[in-house]
């Protein structure tokens, strides 16, 4: 059995009695009070993440763009340094690799250059697979995953937060963009994406200097939070988990996430499944549950209508912010108009909903 890795924040966690468990391929914190109380801070004030378990590629050379567009479902051709998409490197049967960022660097030596932010568990599979689509392209792909330490900032009180303790003004910054800049002298480069629903930032720097700004903002006592209420958080304004609403077998049209899939641009690896997908119709869509009473429909249960199964849970929850009995399910597209009536099968018994959207809870983004 392969070792966990460790963050550059794990003795943090450690030494703040944080529950730690194994988290793709790393052991992360997952709570440090309790799930609701971190997410409250999130929705309320502000919380902070380790996120240093995340992959960044560095990708340069002269092909650097024509490989990026190959591989990645979203359009980079015109985006201006600064500039951050949302996508994902797909198989040729139309499944995803993984869902991620590209962040448009500044030029180098060799012409333009990028930063693409992948999902831990997936760090090594991806950039075999990258290496792979790299090849006869001109063009330098790095792994730059173990240099990197990254922390999230996110909350209505981000920016504030941001300033106050760390000296740092980033009212520039509108959503889904970033820049190279520095903290106490040392380079620092920031973002304003979030995973939450809520504003906020992430900080990218080495992994010393990451220690340094997590031990800035936890003197200046900004809530600690883990991958517990990470996950109700994106999962309430209905973001993707790779894995659960994503994988290999689930593309992104299932998944709803067509607006990200260019189909306008040049080839890249999946289109002919996509447009495929589109001209016979999915037969599975990713939907929103709302459960009619209180219960908790967890990854995996059943879906069912009309006496059989139709899907099942990819995540669920009984959601902090409302109260409601909600999850996300893939299902077989003739149930996924809103309003159809389903169950969900937990255990033994089964409790009856309806089909919904996937946002249970508006995001709150800066600019969006």
């Amino acid at each position: 059995m392969e070792e966990l890795k460790k963050t550059c924040l794990y003795e943090s966690h450690v030494a703040l009695g944080a529950q730690m468990s194994p988290f793709g391929g790393f052991i992360m914190p997952i709570q440090y009070s309790d799930i609701i109380s971190e997410h409250n801070a999130v929705r309320n004030a502000c919380g902070m993440f380790d996120v240093s378990h995340m992959g960044e590629f560095v990708v340069d050379g002269p092909d650097a763009g024509r490989f990026v567009n190959h591989v990645f479902t979203n359009d980079v051709g015109d985006i201006p340094e600064g500039k951050i998409l949302y996508g994902m490197m797909l198989y040729p049967d139309g499944g995803t690799v993984d869902d991620l960022l590209v962040y448009r660097l500044a030029d180098g030596a060799d012409g333009k250059r990028f930063l693409m932010v992948v999902n831990a568990a997936n760090i090594n599979k991806d950039y075999d697979w990258a290496c792979a689509a790299a090849e006869e392209m001109d063009v330098k792909l790095e792994n730059r995953s173990d240099e990197y330490g990254e922390i999230a900032l996110q909350g209505p009180e981000a920016e504030k937060t941001a300033k106050d303790v760390l000296g740092m003004d980033l009212s520039d910054l509108v959503f889904y963009t970033f820049k190279e800049t520095s903290w106490e002298g040392f380079p620092v480069l920031v973002s304003r994406t979030g995973y939450t629903g809520e504003d906020g930032f992430e900080f990218y720097a080495s992994q010393d200097v990451i220690r340094r700004i997590w031990a800035a903002l936890l003197h200046a006592g900004v809530t600690p939070c883990g991958l517990g209420c990470r996950d109700t958080l994106r999962f309430e304004v209905g973001l993707p988990l790779y894995g659960h609403e994503l994988s290999g077998t689930i593309s992104p049209l299932e998944a709803g996430l067509g607006i990200f899939v260019k189909t306008d641009k040049p080839d890249f690896i999946g289109k002919e499944a996509i447009l495929r997908m589109k001209a016979e119709g999915l037969k599975r869509k990713v939907v929103g549950i709302e459960l009619f009473e209180k219960a908790v429909p967890r990854s995996g249960y059943p879906v069912e209508a009309d006496g059989k199964q139709i899907g099942e849970v990819t995540t669920g929850y009984i959601s902090i912010s409302t109260g409601k009995s909600v999850c996300m399910a893939l299902v077989d597209a003739g149930y996924a108009a809103p309003g159809t009536e389903v169950a969900v099968r937990i255990r033994k018994k089964t409790f009856p909903g309806k089909t919904c959207k996937k946002r249970f809870y508006e995001k709150h983004y800066k600019n969006q």
